[in-house]
């Protein structure tokens, strides 16, 4: 476990650890980790020169311009969801009804796909990204989604639109660049990993401004703090604390151990980014905290393809939340609220609210 902020970074960066889940030793966090991510082998979970093939192919979909140009988008997704929410009256549970309604539906209209299929993946998720889940569970949940995209592509390649997924088929994969399989997995971690880890920082942001009504004040009275409030709550919820999972290629003398080749190594982005050398008063939730250099998306090469992306489904979610629902509050025992420990990403199983 390497924990301190400088030593995440320099571990996080240095060319002799591996992120390659076939590597003996490697640290998955579970039996069906371990043997899917080995057979469908997730780009996340590779090293270059493949990881950075599969990293330029989604770069210039998650550049600033782009996802600026989201926000529109964003934004009246944003709008139509709450609506449904408040129509149907409280209490609710947030979880589903807003942060992964959010998350799922700006990540699937990227890659165009139907809205009908949004629970199909939050199920996909939950299954693929549980430390108890078997090698078989997981395989038989990912074959499911691998299946449903299989036709997508299918349809992309006859009739291209203006989305992800045809983007990637006309200059990826019918050139060859890449093999239908290779596609399917690059597809199915987009979906993953953009999906589950927005829904809990929503969730996580949403329960720590209820927990705390001088911090939803500021944000109403400065609503121009939303982006450092973004980082400030990324930095502190840290929830893909664990997704860095690294093996050493060969001994690395890391602050004065020894980390010897072939053993596993977890950089835990939550405890780097409370580390006191990096952070004043690191528990302090500060929304003009300065230089305030988190690494909640990882770092290095492998560092978050689509940050700029989650960054926008938080301060659109959330802005719009509290503009719009001032009287929100949870619904029930705050000692009730059902946290997830069971999963890759850290975050809420269900937040009962009402209004």
């Amino acid at each position: 476990m390497v924990t301190r902020y400088d030593d995440v970074r320099e571990l996080l960066s240095d060319p002799r650890v591996s992120a390659d889940i076939r590597r003996p030793g490697f640290p998955a966090l579970g039996e069906g980790e371990q043997e899917a991510g080995a057979r469908f082998r997730p780009f996340i979970r590779t090293d270059a020169p493949e990881h950075t093939k599969y990293r330029r192919m989604l770069l210039p979909v998650f550049t600033v311009r782009r996802v600026r140009a989201m926000r529109p988008a964003v934004q009246a997704r944003v709008d139509e969801i709450l609506d449904g929410m408040l129509a149907g009256g409280g209490p609710v549970d947030f979880v589903s009804a807003y942060a992964n309604a959010v998350s799922t539906s700006v990540i699937c209209e990227l890659l165009g796909i139907p809205r009908e299929n949004l629970e199909f993946f939050r199920d996909v998720t939950r299954v693929s990204g549980s430390r108890t889940s078997t090698a078989e569970q997981v395989s038989e949940a990912l074959g499911g989604l691998f299946g449903l995209l299989a036709e997508l592509v299918a349809k992309r390649r006859e009739e291209p639109r203006d989305d992800l997924i045809s983007k990637l088929v006309t200059e990826h994969l019918v050139p060859g660049h890449v093999t239908m399989d290779q596609l399917l997995s690059t597809l199915g971690i987009t979906i993953n990993a953009g999906r589950e880890t927005t829904t809990s920082m929503i969730s996580l942001s949403t329960l720590l401004l209820l927990d705390r009504p001088e911090l939803m004040k500021e944000l109403r009275r400065e609503p121009s703090l939303m982006p450092a409030a973004v980082d400030e709550f990324l930095r502190v919820l840290s929830v893909a604390d664990s997704i860095p999972l690294r093996v050493a290629a060969e001994d690395i003398d890391l602050s004065g151990r020894t980390i010897p080749a072939d053993d596993g190594v977890i950089a835990l982005l939550a405890g780097a980014n409370h580390d006191p050398e990096q952070f004043d008063d690191p528990e302090r939730v500060d929304f003009h905290r300065t230089d305030n250099h988190h690494v909640a998306f990882g770092y290095g090469v492998h560092q978050c393809v689509g940050q700029h992306l989650a960054r926008l489904e938080l301060e659109v979610a959330l802005e719009t939340l509290i503009r719009r629902v001032p009287t929100l509050r949870l619904a029930g025992d705050r000692d009730d609220v059902a946290v997830k420990h069971d999963s890759a990403t850290f975050g809420l199983e269900e937040l009962k609210v009402a209004w």
